[in-house]
């Protein structure tokens, strides 16, 4: 007699997290340049329409398609185009960009 298990598997669900729900939009940009990215520079900090503030930490790392990996955010930072990334001084997960790896 077989045996046949009643469960089917559900397909495989993708992991794929929509980049717009990871980008800062209305960003105002202040402080000093520290550093240029395409020819742009890029400032020290930034603030976003609602006035929270955001620290500059470094360059968002690329997925296989070559948009930005947000799966390798940490825990308050956000994309500011062209692959910037910012991290929230209004919570206490802010990191200083001496501290991130490369």
């Amino acid at each position: 007699m077989k045996m046949r298990n009643a469960f089917k598997l559900a397909p495989k669900q993708s992991r794929r997290l929509p980049t717009e729900y990871f980008i800062l939009a209305n960003v105002r940009f202040e402080g000093q340049v520290v550093g240029y990215l395409a020819g742009r520079p890029i400032r020290e900090m930034a603030t976003d329409g609602g006035g929270l503030r955001y620290r500059f930490v470094g360059v968002a790392a690329r997925n296989a398609a070559g948009g930005p990996d947000v799966q390798s955010l940490r825990k308050g930072e956000w994309i500011v185009q062209p692959g910037l990334v910012y991290a929230s001084i209004n919570d206490d997960v802010c990191v200083a960009p001496a501290d991130r790896a490369a």
